[in-house]
């Protein structure tokens, strides 16, 4: 049976960038939507939840009043997409402050082991921060070992 953890921290405390030799760009939906997909599936083409999405399932998600491309961070190398961080903002909580969720993190496997979930994971996290948000969330696979581990070292409990 599969079991999902939700894991969060504070935004309060310092957060810096982490310097990186790949380039991190915001998702345009003019130019990015193909490629985004492409790699999405690619990265999750097991997982039940968030692998075969259609444009559709994109789009749908682009149209939700939370999406914003400036919290949508790529990870490009030599004019492709490696990795991505997807952030959330839920303000919808009666007598809770709003506070924030990374939504989708992926590396294509490609280019694991080299840092990119970690540095872009921050730059969603930094996002979140500079909104005025001070906590924030994500749910994870309970068996996603790595996953698990970077977002420890990440300071999610």
């Amino acid at each position: 049976m599969r079991k999902i953890l939700k894991l969060s921290r504070p935004l309060t405390a310092e957060i810096s960038h982490i310097s990186h030799t790949y380039q991190f760009i915001t998702f345009d939906p003019e130019i990015h939507c193909e490629a985004w997909l492409e790699l999405n599936n690619h990265i999750f083409k097991s997982h039940p939840d968030q692998g075969n999405w259609a444009m559709a399932d994109l789009e749908n998600r682009m149209r939700e009043p939370w999406f914003d491309p400036t919290g949508f961070f790529l990870c490009v190398h030599n004019g492709k997409i490696v990795g991505f961080c997807w952030t959330k903002i839920h303000h919808d909580f009666v007598n809770q402050d709003p506070f924030g969720e990374l939504y989708v993190i992926g590396v294509d496997p490609d280019h694991g082991g080299q840092g990119i979930g970690k540095a872009i994971c921050t730059e969603g996290l930094i996002y979140l921060r500079d909104k005025g948000l001070k906590s924030s969330i994500l749910y994870v696979d309970e068996d996603n070992a790595a996953g698990i581990a970077l977002y420890k070292s990440l300071g999610f409990n």
